[in-house]
């Protein structure tokens, strides 16, 4: 068993995040690839050689389109990958595969849902995979699979095709759990006018791919960080002496940020309005109180309704006029989609 001894501490990598909505033509960002990187944007944007970081260009421009940054795709993969060799071999293949096998797997799905993280799988093979692969896609990330249907096939040595498999699934069956999670309510929400929204609730170092699976599933997302948009919550509140001094202290504080303010009376809604906040979360609020807020906003902010919301009740909310649904459920406790690996026969 290694130990800290045996494993020195990385140096610590700045990698930001490419912000949804962000113009293609954003510079690439750094770190995670080494010197002498070749990521760079040119002015029509991610070009097929300027994302190399190790991974094929195509793929890279593929992450890079779906608004992930393809290093820190990268990055999460290696870990993945690191995490289940633990500084050895996959002793169980290297003993039953000859070195020189090669076959085809089909990654299939088990369940009908939605699936997202196609190309994360990719990501894992390409890192694990010591020779040219091919790869025959038969699914896209936010399409409606069903139970037996083959998303992706691989045709690669069949060591590395066995050794990835668990990172690559992993990653594949989490995302696409919650793509499908997301699916039902935005399905459920279809025609209102309303939008289910995940939160910051996320698994520590897979905000952006789990952001991307809501994204996959027809949600949109909140704030990608603290400091991208201000979220003024209870606690704020009390630190500031009232709502509406805590809006204020951050409008003035940060005039150009975008500013959302948690409220739980109905007076707060007014206090909050009056201030000039553009965005009010209504926390715990019933149908009818929601429906009286939408009342007493009658457009002048964007309403997010939050807490007792469930599959069950969530189209009552909606008809109400908020404009979101904000479901930490989405992220902290979405089941997978169970995603399988099979090998074709000999001569199948």
């Amino acid at each position: 068993m290694s130990t800290p001894e045996d494993s020195p501490r990385p140096e610590p990598v700045d990698v930001p995040l490419i912000q949804i909505g962000a113009p293609a033509a954003a510079p690439a960002p750094q770190g995670g690839c080494g010197d002498g990187c070749g990521c760079s944007a040119g002015e029509e944007g991610y070009g097929p050689d300027d994302l190399e970081c190790g991974l094929d260009p195509a793929l890279a421009k593929l992450l890079a389109e779906a608004g992930l940054d393809p290093v820190q795709v990268e990055d999460i993969a290696h870990v993945a990958v690191a995490e289940d060799l633990d500084h050895g071999v996959d002793v169980t293949t290297v003993a039953t595969v000859p070195e020189d096998a090669v076959a085809t797997g089909d990654f299939t799905a088990r369940e009908s849902g939605t699936v997202a993280g196609l190309h994360i799988a990719e990501t894992v093979l390409s890192l694990v995979c010591t020779e040219e692969f091919a790869v025959e896609r038969h699914a896209a990330d936010g399409d409606r699979v069903e139970a037996g249907q083959k998303l992706l096939s691989v045709t690669t040595r069949t060591r590395d095709l066995l050794t990835a498999e668990r990172s690559a699934l992993n990653l594949l069956c989490r995302l696409s759990g919650i793509a499908t999670a997301t699916r039902a309510w935005a399905d459920v929400l279809e025609g209102t006018g309303a939008k289910v929204r995940d939160t910051r609730k996320t698994t520590p170092g897979l905000r952006a791919l789990e952001k991307y699976a809501v994204r996959c599933g027809g949600g949109v997302n909140h704030r990608m960080s603290l400091s991208d948009a201000a979220l003024v919550k209870d606690n704020h509140v009390v630190a500031a002496g009232g709502v509406a001094e805590a809006f204020r202290a951050v409008r003035e504080r940060f005039p150009d940020v975008p500013i959302e303010v948690e409220v739980d009376t109905l007076h707060q809604v007014r206090e909050v309005l009056d201030a000039g906040a553009d965005l009010i979360l209504l926390d715990n609020f019933t149908p009818a109180e929601t429906a009286e807020a939408v009342g007493i906003v009658a457009g002048r902010a964007v309403l997010e309704s939050s807490g007792r919301l469930v599959l069950g009740n969530a189209r009552a909310y909606a008809e109400t006029g908020v404009d979101f649904l904000a479901v930490g459920a989405l992220t902290h406790s979405s089941p997978i989609l169970d995603i399988g690996l099979d090998l074709r026969e000999a001569g199948a």
